[in-house]
């Protein structure tokens, strides 16, 4: 009996160890292939990119494996070179992008939504509140954007196109985000401007600034697009989509969990989870705005088949370069990862 024994004592340990050797093997095919990523930014503080931000702070990205440096630039246009040139892997930005790219024979492709509707604003300086009666008066105007190119120039350029107006019937200037562009409008240096929060609430705040078209909401986004309007997302060379899905995938589990806190975060949670100069010297207003904007965020991290039409819809509207014939939307966002983040957090 007792060879018998270590028999079965020798298969046990045996099975066990390849218990453990298979385990590893499906941990190690499951990591990242690449753990250090950079991600480029326009406007890090803005409530545009908060899933990002909360993703960092909470260290989801961390908790995925990952070591993520986040490079902050002017604006979404600005971050969209940084990855062309090599300087960074993966953008968060604007959606409409990725169209603009694919239609230069540049494949980029989203892989997890952050908004469901753009956090953006155009509004006129109090200078020009007498004078503006409709938005015809914007001709000649001077319009600060984050930077040019961007999604707030875009949309800028979507509403001029509604009201009959040319993008350069304007001139179009470039201040950023947050304090930068708070800071131009109050100095005179514009007439109006297309932005993000939190510096479009500060400037409605202080009756510096009149909203005239809005998409921060889901009613606001219906005026203007005609329905939803995918906005920030995570988005990469269609290249490096492929050859890193577990990277990529791990951002997205990141991003997602990012967006589920967010869902039930108290304002107050947010505003202390965030960097102070986030803040901009008045938390009660952050927090105000944040409850402002919430409904604006993706539940699930992805792009709605809808959204994507009318974000197509919105750059044929002022791009001759881009025609529905030209974009092949199926290649521009691939909601799998997404699919899989929510089934792997049930």
């Amino acid at each position: 009996m007792k060879p018998i024994h270590r028999i079965c004592k020798t298969l046990t340990v045996l099975g066990v160890a390849l218990s453990v050797a298979a385990g590893s093997t499906a941990a190690l095919a499951n990591s990242p292939e690449k753990r250090s990523v950079s991600i480029a930014v326009g406007g890090k503080s803005s409530f545009y990119y908060l899933p990002l931000t909360i993703a960092e702070r909470l260290g989801y990205f961390k908790d995925e494996g990952l070591e993520v440096e986040v490079a902050d630039f002017a604006g979404g246009s600005k971050a969209l070179q940084a990855v062309v040139g090599g300087s960074a892997d993966v953008v968060s930005g604007a959606f409409e992008h990725i169209i603009n790219m694919q239609a230069k024979g540049q494949p980029f492709k989203t892989f997890v939504l952050q908004g469901r509707s753009p956090d953006v604003a155009i509004g006129i300086a109090k200078a020009k509140f007498d004078s503006y009666k409709s938005p015809a008066d914007l001709k000649g105007m001077t319009v600060g954007v984050t930077a040019p190119g961007s999604s707030t120039n875009m949309i800028l350029n979507h509403f001029l196109a509604m009201n009959g107006l040319k993008p350069t019937d304007v001139a179009i200037v470039g201040v950023g985000a947050s304090a930068g562009a708070v800071a131009a409008l109050r100095a005179g240096k514009i007439d109006a401007i297309s932005n993000i929060d939190p510096a479009i609430t500060m400037l409605e705040a202080s009756g510096d600034l009149k909203v005239i078209a809005d998409a921060r909401t889901a009613a606001g986004s219906q005026a203007l697009f005609g329905g939803t309007m995918p906005a920030g997302c995570l988005y990469a060379p269609t290249a490096f989509v492929t050859d890193n899905p577990q990277t990529v995938q791990a951002m997205t589990n990141a991003i997602v969990r990012a967006l589920k806190w967010l869902q039930t975060a108290t304002p107050e949670q947010v505003a202390d989870t965030v960097p102070s100069d986030y803040l901009v010297g008045d938390k009660a207003l952050y927090m105000s705005t944040f409850e402002k904007v919430r409904e604006s965020y993706s539940l699930d991290g992805m792009v709605p088949e809808e959204g994507a039409a009318n974000a197509l819809k919105m750059v044929t509207s002022f791009n001759p370069a881009v025609s529905n014939e030209s974009i092949k939307l199926a290649d521009t966002y691939d909601n799998h990862f997404a699919q899989a983040a929510q089934n792997a957090a049930k």
